[in-house]
């Protein structure tokens, strides 16, 4: 079962193969911090945070950076119209991100570069750049010199002679940066500071980096020349990655990265989400309005990655149900685990803790739900195919609790059901959809598991004590709160209705 990846830059599906044996270096263009995230940043944490846990799971040793693009027109612009700085406004908006992503179950990534604490390996760049003849300088600002890499164009498949029909009509000739331009496709690295600007030092005078330099430096600062993924939205293939092909590889003669990577876009109700059209929604007004994270999560895991979404009320209500079916499954050991006599040791499973407890390959012997697992996903991250096999355990799993609870026994051995569940808590930690034990082991009012027990105990108590009234009572409290007894000749048994 070998992973494989289709590749934007090969237009190819591809076997997956790293630059070192057993390690994957991968990179995510984060998001420009000047407002909260919206959906679309949902969905591509999400994809690359469950590529990650895959790749590990599988086992490999990942090193995952995602940065943070904290210089920016729309940061500087929110500054000005707030009377604050770029720097506050960027750090206000990374505390929402993390605070955001927590709440929808993302990993932290291995660390969060920002392009203000990577200014000396942006202007190295650029100085390559200029030392190799990519790069020419023009009054503060300096451009890459795009005819100068004959490659360009590789990623998106767009051509220079096809973008330039038709140009002259969007072009503003009369635009100072357009004047100082060698060539109308050229792309600045530097920009020289406008007055009242935040600006750096640098060779070619006081300024800021442009956008794709960024993440080149990032890049390659944190991981190298040479990476094995390279990650992000679909609107990033032209012009940021294909700009960041061009300055990177200038440089180094190597390839950037070996796979990239694109998730599709999200719609909403059929349309572009955009604040213009109202129907802009942001991740904590989303979770705020009371869906629950994880249902986000599968809504997200229930289409391809590369494929675009389509957000409405009704696929939210379909992935809200979707998740109560496999929560339920989740929860099944800590249910019916006791009754069933399973000895549990002290292992972690791994609920409401986002930890992988059992990798695929620790497995005694054959297990039929994961081989299908990985063959699904193995195909090209497969995320929708992996989930039809949480469901299938997880609906045979509350199957078997409704026999346990009705006829006090079930048709599968206690020991293949353990085997079963704990395969369910494995592979929905794989895609990081965890249950919380101290919410859903609590009815309303707070009564616990062990508290509904010694309640049964009191009744047994009363009816040993021929006090059939107490009894009664103690049975009606119960079916009060939600709690149906079922009595039989050698013990009680219950559930939650």
């Amino acid at each position: 079962m070998t992973l494989t990846l289709y590749n934007t830059l090969t237009r190819r599906q591809e076997p997956f193969e790293t630059v070192e044996p057993g390690k994957v270096k991968m990179y995510y263009c984060g998001v420009t911090v000047y407002d909260y995230c919206h959906l679309g940043h949902a969905r591509a944490c999400i994809v690359w945070d469950v590529v990650r846990r895959y790749l590990q799971f599988i086992g490999y040793e990942v090193r995952y950076i995602q940065n943070f693009t904290d210089i920016d027109d729309k940061i500087l612009n929110r500054a000005c119209v707030e009377h604050s700085s770029m720097e506050a406004v960027a750090d206000r908006f990374i505390k929402a991100y993390f605070e955001d992503m927590a709440r929808l179950g993302i990993k932290e990534a291995d660390e969060y570069p920002r392009a203000t604490h990577t200014m000396n390996g942006i202007q190295r760049l650029i100085h390559e750049l200029e030392n190799k003849g990519f790069a020419y300088p023009a009054d503060g600002d300096v451009y890459y010199a795009v005819r100068k890499f004959s490659e360009y164009g590789k990623l998106s498949g767009r051509k220079l002679e096809d973008m330039q029909a038709g140009k002259s009509d969007r072009v503003n000739v009369e635009d100072p940066e357009y004047q100082k331009k060698k060539d109308p496709f050229d792309f600045a690295l530097w920009k020289a500071a406008k007055p009242g600007e935040p600006a750096w030092e640098s060779p070619w005078g006081a300024g800021r980096p442009g956008w794709h330099i960024e993440c080149s430096a990032m890049v390659r600062d944190r991981l190298g020349d040479t990476i094995d993924i390279h990650a992000g939205g679909a609107d990033l293939i032209f012009p940021h990655h294909e700009n960041e092909i061009a300055q990177s590889e200038a440089v180094t003669g190597k390839p950037l990265a070996s796979y990239w990577l694109h998730n599709g876009m999200v719609k909403v109700d059929g349309e572009k989400m955009s604040k213009s059209l109202g129907n802009f929604t942001t991740i904590r007004e989303l979770l705020d309005r009371g869906v629950d994270p994880m249902a986000v999560r599968l809504f997200v895991l229930t289409a391809q990655y590369r494929t675009p979404i389509d957000f409405t009320d009704e696929a939210i209500a379909a992935a809200t149900n979707g998740w109560h079916t496999i929560k339920e499954g989740l929860l099944f050991g800590y249910q019916y685990g006791k009754k069933l006599g399973w000895d549990l040791g002290t292992g972690d499973w791994g609920l409401g803790t986002g930890n992988i407890p059992i990798p695929s390959t620790q497995y005694p012997v054959p297990n039929p739900y994961v081989e299908r697992f990985q063959e699904s996903v193995n195909n090209d991250f497969n995320f929708p195919g992996g989930l039809t096999v949480l469901f299938e355990l997880a609906k045979e799993l509350r199957r078997e609790g409704n026999i346990l609870v009705h006829e006090g026994k079930t048709e599968t051995s206690a020991e293949e059901l353990q085997r079963q569940w704990q395969t369910l808590v494995t592979l929905a930690g794989v895609l990081g959809l965890e249950a919380e034990i101290e919410t859903e082991t609590h009815t309303s009012n707070g009564l616990s598991d062990v508290e509904i027990e010694a309640k049964i105990q009191q009744r047994q108590q009363a009816r040993i004590a021929k006090n059939f009234a107490e009894s009664d009572r103690i049975r009606d409290e119960l079916q009060a709160q939600g709690i149906t007894l079922i009595d039989s000749r050698d013990s009680t048994r219950w559930h939650r209705n």
